[in-house]
């Protein structure tokens, strides 16, 4: 692994893995949708990351020319008719989340998991802020101070949510070969 003296060591993953299908992307987030659509109150609510946010961040970071703005765009609108809320707010977030995923993809695919967290933890946070201030335009009154917590569980996922989705491309050991 190559020393950066300013930001620690970097990660040079030396695994190729094949190229990535549309219709994997498509059921990962699929099913990102369906966790999110799950029925959850109390804490364990409060705690759950947005789990189409990562999955979206993901693709974005590490296939941007596979995934654009329509698809987050698409499940933006689809997340806040199944909440009832606010038709666009969520289509908005993901939308700037994208725009930022993309814009940043060989900065964060470089940095370890450490340091990826530390730019995906504001990226969410952001994306939180901006379904905060459509809902506070539309005369909604702030939210308690656990509603970022969705950001803070959600960077904490970003090595799980790393290893779920690279994990299925990897190949897998072929037992006739021996």
């Amino acid at each position: 692994m190559m020393r950066s003296p300013m930001f620690g060591r970097l990660s040079g993953s030396k695994e190729i893995l094949p190229p990535v299908k549309p219709i994997h992307i498509t059921l990962t987030l699929l099913a990102a949708l369906m966790i999110n659509l799950l029925p959850l109150t109390g804490w364990v609510l409060a705690l759950r990351p947005d789990f189409v946010a990562l999955v979206l961040l993901y693709w974005g970071i590490h296939q941007p020319r596979m995934i654009g703005f329509l698809p987050a765009w698409l499940l933006g609108l689809a997340i806040d008719v199944a909440d009832g809320s606010l038709l666009g707010q969520h289509a908005l977030a993901y939308s700037v989340m994208m725009f930022a995923a993309i814009a940043l993809h060989r900065r964060v695919s470089m940095f370890d998991m450490r340091h990826q967290i530390l730019h995906i933890l504001p990226i969410l946070l952001i994306m939180q802020l901006i379904v905060l201030g459509v809902r506070g335009a539309a005369g909604a009154e702030f939210p308690r101070w656990w509603y970022f917590l969705a950001s803070i569980t959600g960077a904490l996922l970003w090595p799980v949510t790393d290893l779920l989705l690279k994990g299925a491309l990897r190949k897998r050991p072929d037992p006739d070969e021996a």
